[in-house]
């Protein structure tokens, strides 16, 4: 598994094309194509997630382990998704925009975890699919939770509907991956 290089201005501008995009969203403005022409952002090898927050209060998550299109394209979408699609939560609103802080997590693509008991807490993400359920918990969240390999393996069973154990099932994909995490500075 490959680590994820952008380089830190390459970081910046990526949270900028996202801040941009979730004010221009929550004001009701049309989006305009920004045209980024920086190569790692041009990249399609990547998934990404958007999380919102403000202050510690979770505010929105959303994003794909697939690339489809451009780094900076997915996380513009990513961004909209976030602040209105995520089912656990209200839509951001105007009043709260300045206190909303972006973390973007920037996901390798996924490999198949043939051993999954050996995948290391912290660096690595889980994708586990069985049938027309799927599951995706990112790395951060099982430091987060204080979680070993096989809390974390349970865990992202039960996100994807599943039982605890059904990542040991024959017919359970269990994939993993490694996250760049990009925050934004209060």
């Amino acid at each position: 598994m490959g680590e994820i290089f952008i380089p830190p201005q390459s970081q910046q501008r990526l949270l900028r094309v996202s801040r941009r995009t979730l004010e221009d969203f929550v004001h009701g403005v049309a989006r305009q194509d920004e045209g980024v022409e920086d190569p790692h952002l041009q990249r399609r090898d990547y998934g990404a997630f958007v999380s919102l927050r403000n202050g510690e209060e979770f505010r929105g998550c959303i994003g794909t382990c697939v690339a489809s299109k451009p780094l900076y394209k997915t996380v513009i979408d990513m961004t909209e998704a976030a602040a209105s699609r995520d089912h656990r939560v209200e839509p951001i609103l105007e009043a709260e925009l300045d206190a909303i802080r972006i973390d973007i997590s920037v996901l390798s693509p996924l490999e198949s975890a043939l051993d999954p008991l050996v995948l290391e807490v912290g660096t690595h993400g889980l994708y586990i699919a069985k049938g027309d359920k799927r599951g995706v918990l990112l790395p951060q969240v099982a430091t987060q939770h204080h979680w070993n390999i096989k809390s974390f393996l349970e865990q992202t069973c039960i996100k994807a509907g599943l039982p605890r154990n059904s990542w040991k099932d024959s017919d359970t994909r269990v994939s993993s991956f490694t996250a760049l995490v990009i925050e934004e500075q209060p």
